[in-house]
């Protein structure tokens, strides 16, 4: 479905990412891990079309989408969340979603909007106002729901579960996972607990300062040494 090749990009002086090939296939959850500062937002924001690397290629469902902007990536599929929530404040619930319909979708489906309330359980906070009324995993959870309106084929979680307490961050779990058997999701899922990664993903990789340093199954890849040393802190001989 999503296909890297030797992905790079540079801040000025700073190498954020450094040859980065990754393929990522149908109905997936595969994981993203490494240290603050590793690469992992910008490996989003250059799938999403906010950045634009300086060397590689990025394919979508066989499709070179490098030059395409923003919005055109949306409507061919690729849907995310941002970390810290971003409602559009003056708007309730619902209308964020229908907003986010318009961009990504760029057509009205009130059934969609419903359900997708349903799902989230945000039915009956669907007439508030997103950025006041709204819990922190609510919060989460309307910033899954814009970018499931935008009707992806792979959905970027950039720690979409970041700051719930144990018992809402299983019932997140559970959710997202309701979610990819439903819409036949690929999600590609930015996370630091090691718990939420075991539950839900077949698959991690790992960035270190801009490359990927491991790819496989979560039990073997947190094994490896040099994710234990980059990741975790701790020293191996």
């Amino acid at each position: 479905m999503l296909k890297l090749e030797d992905i790079s990009v540079r801040f000025g002086g700073l190498a954020a990412l450094k040859g980065v090939s990754l393929e990522i296939g149908d109905d997936e959850i595969v994981g993203l891990v490494g240290p603050n500062g590793a690469g992992k937002t910008t490996l989003f924001n250059t799938i999403s079309g906010l950045v634009r690397p300086s060397g590689g290629r990025i394919l979508f469902q066989s499709r070179d989408i490098l030059s395409l902007p923003l919005y055109q990536r949306a409507r061919l599929g690729i849907g995310r969340s941002f970390q810290i929530p971003q409602p559009m404040h003056q708007l309730t619930v619902r209308e964020n979603l229908q907003v986010a319909q318009r961009f990504g979708a760029g057509q009205r489906d009130p059934e969609d909007i419903e359900r997708i309330l349903d799902l989230l359980a945000l039915s009956a906070k669907a007439e508030r106002q997103a950025a006041g009324e709204l819990s922190l995993s609510e919060l989460k959870a309307l910033e899954v729901g814009k970018a499931l309106a935008t009707r992806p084929k792979i959905l970027l979680l950039d720690e979409v579960l970041a700051g719930l307490e144990t018992s809402s961050k299983r019932r997140f779990m559970t959710m997202l996972q309701g979610l990819q058997q439903r819409y036949a999701l690929t999600i590609l899922l930015i996370e630091h607990d090691i718990e939420t990664i075991h539950r839900l993903c077949r698959r991690v990789c790992v960035l270190d300062f801009g490359e990927l340093i491991a790819d496989g199954e979560p039990e073997a890849v947190f094994r490896d040494p040099r994710v234990v040393s980059s990741y975790t802190g701790e020293n191996h001989a």
